[in-house]
């Protein structure tokens, strides 16, 4: 009785997340969908201008969309690189000692607040950069990209340190029996082999990037317009979700489009994720079938 009682608590909760989703897509669609009554999807996602409190309201999110791609591109050049590297160096030069060490450290990292990340960046950084690069404001896309890059490198890190810690032994053993030496061995055998999930870890911190709210509200500069280059102000989805939703009447039409937003954004880091999954099962296959 005791052991059908815990496997029925368990199979509760998983099913309850399965059902927390399906209600988070449905108040998506049915708070999102009757903007479109107002204005045609292609005027939506294509549209340059935001100006939802106008007289005609203007709701074009072109800008907004550009916005958390450029800063999802830019957090990704900075991330990529360090948090491979960072997951190379742990799993194949680092000392026992040292990783004992080191990968505490980056879980740390990945726990931080965001909001921290963001203060961080629009007090310290941002006034940095502005003298630095003598730029006429520092709350830009590059700052916003910069932050974001250094919040998503332990999530990189991490995912790809453990894909790289799957690879079996006797594929190195073998490398080195047949004359290669160890970069030979790391960028022919280890890295291809775990390349799905440092693929996965890639991707996954891309929707960590784009999905983050508080440090681009903080750091980007807010201003709704697309931008020409990586040192303008911007507003990403996100951001405009945070600072206008309190704003935005009850059912109004502000309020619907804050919510078409959120769900175009639901939309994209859903794909995502499934490719993140997808790639993260042909790893796993892979090395059944090797073993």
């Amino acid at each position: 009785m005791k052991e059908r009682i815990i496997k029925w608590f368990f199979t509760v909760l998983a099913f309850a997340s399965l059902v927390f989703l399906v209600g988070i897509i449905i108040v998506l669609f049915k708070e999102g969908m009757p903007i479109f009554k107002t204005v045609s999807v292609q005027e939506f996602l294509f549209g340059k201008s935001w100006y939802p409190t106008f007289v005609p309201a203007e709701f074009g999110i072109l800008p907004l969309l550009l916005a958390s791609l450029w800063v999802s591109m830019g957090a990704m050049l900075i991330c990529v690189p360090l948090g491979v590297g960072s997951a190379l160096y742990l799993n194949e030069i680092a000392s026992p000692r040292q990783k004992s060490l080191l990968k505490p450290l980056v879980e740390i990292l990945a726990s931080i607040p965001s909001i921290v990340y963001g203060f961080f960046g629009m007090v310290i950084l941002a006034p940095f950069l502005q003298d630095l690069l003598h730029l006429p404001i520092g709350l830009c896309a590059f700052t916003a990209s910069l932050v974001l890059g250094i919040m998503a490198t332990p999530t990189v890190c991490s995912i790809a340190e453990d894909a790289l810690s799957y690879v079996p032994r006797a594929f190195k053993e073998a490398s080195f029996a047949v004359g290669a030496n160890r970069w030979q061995t790391l960028v022919k055998v280890t890295i291809p082999a775990a390349g799905s999930g440092i693929s996965t870890a890639i991707i996954l911190g891309m929707s960590r990037a784009i999905g983050e709210t508080m440090t681009v509200l903080m750091v980007a500069g807010g201003a709704a317009a697309i931008p020409r280059s990586f040192f303008d102000p911007v507003r990403p989805m996100t951001a405009a979700i945070a600072s206008e939703m309190g704003e935005a009447p009850m059912g109004g039409e502000h309020y619907h489009a804050l919510f078409a937003i959120a769900l175009i954004l639901f939309l994209i880091t859903f794909v995502f994720n499934i490719i993140a999954e997808i790639a993260s099962r042909r790893y796993r296959i892979k090395l059944g079938l090797s073993g």
